[in-house]
């Protein structure tokens, strides 16, 4: 049986979303409320030091592959931080198509636009 990741409609992923969620990860901030600002900073410093978004991607996986209860707790919380201060629009995800869940969708996103919004 072939392992394949699933594919969802392209407006279903905001891939920005996805990369200031693993920047965000992988920032050495604490899990607590943060600020749009502080967030922005915090993102683009990540990004910085891991090389881009490939990079916190890799440090993302090697954390749910070293701590898995925990890296589940801050990406909840990364998520739910992305979602709040840096609200979707429309236009944000690629116009048609397909994009793959998981780690294509990682590559894919680029870091162009970390910090408007």
């Amino acid at each position: 049986m072939s392992t394949v990741d699933p594919v969802v409609p392209a407006a279903a992923v905001d891939v920005l979303a996805v990369a200031r969620a693993e920047a965000l990860f992988v920032a050495p901030v604490s899990a607590g409320p943060l600020s749009r600002a502080a967030a922005t900073v915090a993102i683009r410093a990540a990004l910085r030091a891991c090389g881009g978004v490939r990079g916190c991607a890799g440090r993302v996986a090697a954390e749910f592959g070293d701590h898995p209860e925990v890296a589940v707790v801050r990406m909840r919380w990364a998520r739910a931080t992305v979602a709040a201060l840096f609200p979707a629009r429309a236009g944000r995800v690629p116009a048609g198509g397909l994009v793959a869940v998981g780690a294509a969708a990682n590559v894919s996103a680029g870091r162009a636009g970390v910090g408007d919004g």
